[in-house]
C-alpha cells in the first residue's frame, strides 16, 4: 500500500476537520430572536447538539476517507515517491 500510518491517520484527520465544517452549520434556526438577556451572545444557539454533530462528522468521514483511500490504492491519484533516493 502506497500509504503508511502518518499519511492515513493525518488525512482522516483532515478529512474530519473538514466535515465538522460542514456539518456545523446544518440544523440552525435563522429566526429572529429577542435580544439575549442572560449575558450570551446573539448568534449562540440554544442547544448546538455537538455531539450528535461530532459523531455524524465521524461516521461521514470515515466514509470520506475510505473512499480517499481506495482511489489512492486503485491507483487513480497515486501518490508520488518523495523518498531521498529519487533525488536529483
Amino acid at each position: 500500500m502506497p500509504l503508511g500510518p502518518f499519511t492515513l491517520v493525518a488525512t482522516f484527520l483532515t478529512v474530519w476537520w473538514i466535515v465538522l465544517f460542514a456539518i456545523l452549520p446544518l440544523g440552525m434556526s435563522d429566526q429572529i430572536k429577542d435580544p439575549p438577556t442572560d449575558g450570551t451572545q446573539w448568534g449562540a444557539p440554544k442547544n448546538p447538539n455537538l455531539k450528535k454533530k461530532f459523531i455524524t462528522t465521524t461516521w461521514v468521514s470515515i466514509i470520506v476517507w475510505l473512499i480517499i483511500v481506495a482511489i489512492v490504492w486503485i491507483g487513480w491519484s497515486p501518490v508520488p515517491d518523495i523518498t531521498h533516493a529519487n533525488a536529483l
